[in-house]
């Protein structure tokens, strides 16, 4: 279902707050980890969408649904390493 290779992979939309915060919370984990992380639209995806659309952002980590809503920094920290 995600088109991504990444470890970890936000599923979101633009102008989201909430996934504002998670991304925040995605880019330094990963960084600091040298984890490879993506994001992706349901704007762009109308599967995405239908499954996503009232619980985004959705952070999915080695392809299974990690957090809802928000990142937890500790637990995605857990998760890879």
């Amino acid at each position: 279902m995600l088109d991504s290779k990444a470890r970890v992979v936000l599923v979101g939309k633009p102008d989201c707050h909430l996934c504002a915060d998670a991304r925040a919370v995605i880019e330094r984990v990963c960084a600091d980890l040298s984890v490879e992380w993506d994001e992706l639209s349901i704007l762009d995806d109308p599967v995405l969408a239908d499954e996503y659309w009232e619980k985004i952002p959705v952070t999915f980590v080695d392809g299974d649904v990690h957090d809802i809503y928000r990142v937890s920094e500790a637990r995605l920290r857990a998760a890879l390493s």
